[in-house]
């Protein structure tokens, strides 16, 4: 029996509309963010997970491909169907099925908006920290298939660290209950969090038990401009040494905060070689005293500028700018390569040389922003596709990059994954043991090797 055939008779064990054959719905499921496409034969849309063990269990006894997607804003490629078959996505479970705040937690299903979550529960007085930058369009299963960060990660930590139970579909079909709804739980392998950064090819996750915490009482932020990148480094290490821990510390350079500053016509970023945005949270009195003591420690580093945002409405001026960086950049015109790198803290300093050591050597300007307190930096290469000669030096240059983190000790990706777009270079990220222990992995759960195929494990 030929594809088609045994896709339509998937789609009659299904509920109407599961099973999906329309050219907009093929083409609206053929790649995210990153450049990639490669159209499914099939869109699977299940409303249960009943409906997706039922997809699983067909796709695995017909070894039919299915690539697992949440809301499709990834930018690495992670959900592209390169071998066609069934894109499957969670987007239409989409449930907050409980919240409590006796016990600290909150169960969804993988559809529900990070950002709706968010608004949820802080309703309550409780708190999801995790905030990729995309969090109004991103979706829980999307989180937690590539382990999303963002700003808030200097303090509250990662996806990862919110996952406290997952009900996950393996390939076969099989439903499998794994963690629960405790705090600790050491009963076992940890083998929730074997699901957690995944990237879709060790099972579909169906629902999520999320670890919440309370919700601060207050923010306050400090914004700053500093003469050069050398200052801000300088000045990153000051707050740590005098104890701070901020809950989120971002840090641009000055050919994106120029572009910022032509987008939204900021007075203030002009003549700024680095901004710094500064967050801190906590009891409103304590929050007050700490970002007074915080402006006083920064004066002799002769900031460019320095502004307050106090409580929610004045920290928002800080990330609204912080949101355009991306759209400034696309606002020059060159094509911008995302690359989402992590060096050890102490090493930031080597990785924006190396940066300038790439822009100068392969002629690419590159521009760096991102979450400098965990030293996950966005090193963006921006490439004027009018001209041959810096298309033809990209991947010399990424190459340089990702070589050049490793040796700093670091990852060439923090919080994207490797999808597509980093597969090249996942020889290089990891050891030979390792690599052979992801593909026993890999193996052992997806024997028919069904489950978003032709990424990093072939």
């Amino acid at each position: 029996m030929n594809r088609r055939s045994l896709l339509n008779r998937l789609a009659r064990s299904l509920e109407d509309g599961e099973l999906s054959f329309t050219p907009e719905t093929i083409r609206s499921h053929s790649g995210d963010k990153w450049f990639a496409s490669h159209p499914p034969e099939a869109v699977a849309l299940p409303r249960s997970v009943e409906s997706v063990s039922r997809i699983l269990a067909f796709a695995h006894r017909h070894r039919i491909p299915v690539t697992p997607r949440g809301a499709g804003h990834g930018y690495v490629g992670g959900c592209v169907p390169v071998q066609g078959g069934i894109a499957l996505s969670v987007a239409g479970m989409d449930r907050i099925l409980d919240i409590s705040a006796a016990d600290f937690t909150a169960t969804v299903q993988p559809g529900v908006i990070t950002a709706r979550l968010q608004e949820s529960v802080e309703r309550k007085g409780l708190y999801y920290p995790p905030d990729p930058a995309s969090r109004a369009d991103c979706s829980i299963g999307g989180n937690v298939a590539t382990n999303a960060g963002g700003p808030r990660c200097l303090k509250y930590g990662v996806t990862r660290d919110y996952v406290l139970g997952l009900e996950v579909v393996l390939a076969d079909g099989g439903r499998v209950r794994l963690g629960g709804r405790t705090h600790k739980n050491k009963t076992g392998f940890d083998l929730h969090r074997l699901f957690v950064g995944s990237e879709g090819m060790l099972g579909v996750v169906t629902e999520a038990t999320l670890k919440l915490i309370p919700l601060p009482q207050y923010r306050a932020c400090l914004g700053m401009g500093f003469r050069d990148m050398a200052t801000a480094t300088r000045v990153l290490k000051a707050i740590f040494r005098a104890g701070f821990l901020p809950s989120a510390l971002e840090l641009a350079d000055g050919f994106t905060i120029e572009a910022a500053r032509k987008r939204t016509g900021s007075a203030l970023l002009k003549g700024a070689g680095a901004l710094m945005i500064v967050e801190l949270d906590g009891h409103e009195r304590s929050v007050r005293r700490e970002i007074a003591d915080l402006d006083r420690l920064l004066k002799p580093f002769q900031p460019t500028f320095c502004q307050k945002g106090l409580g929610p409405e004045g920290c928002e001026r800080f990330w609204q700018l912080r949101r355009e960086f991306s759209y400034s950049l696309r606002d020059t015109g060159l094509t911008k390569l995302n690359e989402d790198v992590v060096v050890p803290r102490g090493q930031l300093g080597a990785l924006f040389r190396l940066g300038a050591s790439i822009q100068k050597r392969h002629g690419i300007r590159v521009a760096c922003f991102g979450h400098a307190g965990d030293g996950n930096i966005h090193v963006n290469l921006m490439v004027d596709n009018t001209r041959p000669e810096q298309r033809a030096a990209c991947d010399a240059a990424l190459d340089e990059l990702f070589r050049g983190v490793i040796a700093l000790g670091g990852s060439v990706t923090g919080e994207h994954g490797i999808g597509l777009a980093k597969k090249p270079w996942w020889p290089i990220a990891v050891s030979p043991e390792s690599d052979a222990l992801h593909r026993r992995i890999k193996a052992a759960l997806d024997p028919q090797g069904i489950l978003n195929p032709g990424k990093f494990l072939g």
